[in-house]
């Protein structure tokens, strides 16, 4: 933490910070008291990061701050900030995107992908993958 506020971070008191965390320009981060960054969360603030008082941000999050303007000939920065509001936990390879504000007290899912704001007490989970029973014969009954 000493060396985070040496190059400007603002932390609260109660921060975890695992092992393996990346985080880009400390001068633009804010965490609250109590928070815990997991293992291998990568913090990619290009423009400022804030997270809230007793937030958990899981293991091998990415809260990504940068993009590009696919339109733009020049391929220029579109940056935005990210928010994460009091008492918000960001699941174990989540990702939230830029512009992004994650309201109070929210649940973001494991290996959600966060492009737009979310309610204050929202629950935000990633899409479940549904399977099917096996195909034992081709349409016209053929074994395959």
């Amino acid at each position: 933490m000493r060396i985070l506020r040496a190059f400007g971070a603002s932390i609260g008191q109660g921060v975890k910070i695992r092992h393996g965390v990346n985080i880009h320009w400390p001068w633009k981060l804010t965490l609250g008291d109590n928070v815990w960054i997991g293992v291998d969360a990568w913090i990619l603030n290009l423009e400022p990061v804030t997270i809230g008082s007793d937030c958990c941000i899981s293991q091998g999050v990415l809260l990504c701050t940068g993009s590009h303007s696919f339109d733009s000939p020049t391929f220029e920065f579109d940056n935005a900030p990210i928010v994460i509001g009091d008492g918000s936990w960001i699941g174990a390879r989540a990702t939230v995107l830029r512009g992004v504000n994650v309201g109070d007290a929210c649940l973001v899912g494991a290996s959600a992908l966060v492009v737009k704001d979310v309610p204050p007490g929202a629950r935000l989970l990633a899409s479940i993958g549904t399977s099917r029973p096996a195909q034992t014969a081709k349409a016209g009954g053929e074994p395959l």
